[in-house]
């Protein structure tokens, strides 16, 4: 495929709820337009676009692939992504590198949920969108009930370009509203004639719609026509149509099945003819706060990394949206973020999971480099370094495991690994944490964790468990209380000899704190900071339940010492003792992280909401509303009871609801509870762990 100009590419991002046939959509593309000799599917595990064996076990699209298809005269790059929640970075971060969002509609279901998250996401990239309304031909099918529901939740610029002939199992074909012929697909061609006459009113309706809707596009063909002076010509619908896609005035839906192929090649032209190239779209915002358009020319190659792939055969392969200029093997670039050059060794474009060697790539174009050294997700390359495109924020990951090797001696296999999948994928976080001696993944949701593990075993060979996250409580005291720690031990040499008195009182809020208050000589001065060592040590490990403690306030007020046997190591031991002892009467408690919560919630499922989060031990901090029209709940709640509630908010609100979480403060834990983490350490302990 010859590297194509720039107004002549089309980059398309197929988004919409899993199930409604994104992928159907690009294999019946690919099909139609002589690349692929049959046409893929999921369901049977032969689809082109969805081939990693994840993919293929789970029946639905988790990552980005590309279906490059030459039409005629241009080049259409079908970005086609996942519908899954879990999955949503890597489509957020797809449709940055496209001008228009094609949202994939199922004629029985209707928009859903990831519809809607994913519409009003491509409202603030302000990318154009179109719409196709697929399996019309599907039992209890109805055109006019989806057309409907589209228009009471995403407004009434939308309007029909096509509208089926029959539905159900009478879908044969759809009419061309712009061109007002009827196209019918029949084996591998497509046939165009008249409008039935029982669908001639229905067109002419459509057609008045779409005139509307088009007309604001100019403003003197637009006051001719309300003022009726005159219909537009189809000269002037067809010169308007792609002029109020762009200024986002109309926003055009499609009908049509993929899997009988019906509907696909007329959407194949419109996409050609009508939808934004390249350089119409939006400027994107650097780094710097300056902006940046693709632009075509002789400028210098700049292009950014939208997504890194780890392919177990090809290695890295980063795949990159040209802003301009000219990307050729042999190009050196500088990354803006590390500063290092990089060499291209190959330009590729990708077909599924097929690379295919190009000579060069224009401003516009989608990419595939294999093995840049040092370059990421968000990076940006250029001759000079100084460009710097600034990521749109992706989604915060808020679902925590813990992760081990079941053999210890792949512990850092497993360290390796989980770093490569952290860089590919920015909205999974790789932390080590060194409180609770765990490595814990945060990641989107269930399927993602269960994608990792699974690829973990298959690409790497290392076999790796899941165990609770350890919740980092922490232990105080409510009482000031006094005691001795007296160590004295004699061998047959030298002895052991320290004595400290230390009194302990609650210090909130202001951590530890340690005072010498030695009068007299009672404990020389070079012996005094082991006793604040051994205090120190012997918080970090715990008095109740071997969690660290915190705003303790000790004061060294006496003590003895002898001039032979005492030494640090008998101080601090000491000052254990000591410490242990003023604790069993300082009033000891655990104190628990709470966490500040905000849900995002559709008004219908507030109160269930409010509900689940008391019976959480939460409260209620306040509530509020955004520009979506959810409802913003301000809650207050105890860490523990939270750090999976990803996958209970879907539950509860059918996958709308989101929240952020914020970890701030501790509270005292109830009576229970601290009973509970009492018990489990004491049990661990018998149990020699």
């Amino acid at each position: 495929m010859a590297a194509p100009e720039t107004l002549h590419v089309r980059n398309i991002v197929l988004v919409g709820q899993d199930g409604a046939g994104k992928t159907s959509l690009a294999e019946a593309m690919l099909h139609i337009s002589g690349q692929t000799p049959r046409m893929g599917t999921t369901h049977d595990g032969k689809s082109y676009m969805d081939y990693d064996a994840e993919e293929i076990k789970r029946k639905f699209t988790m990552s980005t692939s590309i279906a490059p298809i030459p039409y005629k005269d241009y080049k259409i790059n079908l970005l086609d992504t996942s519908g899954h929640p879990d999955f949503i970075g890597d489509t957020l971060a797809t449709m940055q590198a496209a001008e228009m969002a094609l949202f994939v509609i199922d004629a029985v279901a209707g928009p859903q949920v990831m519809t809607d998250k994913l519409w009003r996401e491509a409202e603030g990239m302000r990318l154009s969108r179109a719409v196709f309304i697929n399996h019309i031909d599907r039992e209890n099918a109805n055109f006019d009930v989806i057309m409907a529901a589209l228009h009471a939740r995403f407004g009434s610029r939308l309007g029909a370009v096509t509208i089926p002939i029959g539905v159900d199992k009478d879908f044969k074909g759809v009419i061309d509203v712009l061109r007002m012929k009827a196209r019918y697909f029949e084996g591998d061609a497509e046939r165009v004639e008249d409008i039935p006459a029982e669908y001639a009113d229905a067109a002419e309706a459509a057609r008045e719609k779409l005139c509307d809707l088009v007309a604001e596009a100019d403003e003197d063909l637009m006051m001719k026509y309300l003022d009726g002076e005159e219909q537009l010509t189809q000269e002037e619908l067809e010169g308007l149509f792609d002029k109020a896609i762009a200024q986002e005035l109309f926003i055009p839906v499609f009908v049509g099945s993929t899997i009988i192929k019906q509907g696909i090649q007329g959407l194949m032209e419109d996409i050609c003819t009508y939808f934004p190239h390249p350089t119409a779209h939006g400027a994107f915002r650097l780094a710097d706060g300056g902006e940046i358009r693709v632009t075509k020319g002789d400028q210098q190659a700049a292009g950014f990394i939208f997504k890194t792939l780890s392919d177990p055969f090809v290695g890295r392969l980063s795949f990159i949206k040209v802003f301009s200029g000219v990307f050729a093997p042999g190009v050196e670039l500088i990354n803006s973020r590390t500063r290092k050059k990089e060499r291209l060794g190959h330009v590729c474009i990708m077909k599924g999971k097929e690379t295919i060697d190009v000579k060069s790539a224009m401003a516009g174009d989608i990419i595939v480099v294999p093995k840049l050294a040092d370059t990421r997700t968000g990076d940006t390359l250029s001759h000079t370094g100084d460009i710097a495109i600034d990521p749109l924020p992706l989604p915060i990951p808020q679902y925590p495991v813990a992760i081990e090797a079941v053999n210890k001696k792949e512990e850092d296999k497993l360290g390796t690994f989980l770093a490569r999948v952290a860089e590919n994928d920015p909205t999974i976080r790789i932390e080590r944490r060194e409180e609770t001696h765990q490595t814990v993944i945060t990641a989107m949701g269930e399927a993602q964790i269960e994608t990792i593990l699974n690829r973990l075993k298959d690409q790497a060979n290392v076999e790796a468990r899941l165990v609770p996250v350890r919740i980092p409580y922490r232990e105080t005291i409510r009482a000031t209380a006094e005691a001795q720690g007296r160590h004295k031990k004699q061998t047959g040499g030298a002895g052991q000899f320290g004595d400290c008195w230390l009194r302990l009182e609650p210090n909130p809020g202001a951590g530890y704190e340690f005072v010498d208050a030695i009068k007299g000589g009672a404990i020389p001065n070079g012996l005094i900071p082991a006793v604040d060592k051994g205090v120190q040590e012997t918080m970090a490990e715990g008095f109740l339940a071997g969690y660290p403690m915190v705003d303790i306030k000790c004061t060294l007020y006496d003590g003895s010492y002898h001039s032979v046997d005492s030494n640090e190591m008998a101080f601090k031991t000491a000052a254990r003792i000591g410490f242990r002892a003023a604790c069993e009467q300082a009033k000891p408690v655990i104190l628990e992280p709470m966490a500040n919560m905000s849900i995002a919630v559709g008004e219908e499922y507030a109160g269930a909401v409010m509900g689940d989060i008391s019976t959480r031990r939460g409260r209620i901090v306040g509530t509020d509303s955004n520009d979506a029209g959810e409802t913003i709940i301000i809650v207050r709640v105890p860490y523990a009871e939270v750090v999976s509630y990803t996958k209970d908010l879907r539950s509860i609100t059918r996958g709308s609801g989101s929240y952020s979480l914020e970890i701030e403060g501790y509270e005292e834990a109830p009576h229970d509870v601290q009973e509970r983490l009492v018990k489990e350490y004491q049990e661990k302990r018998a149990a020699g762990n």
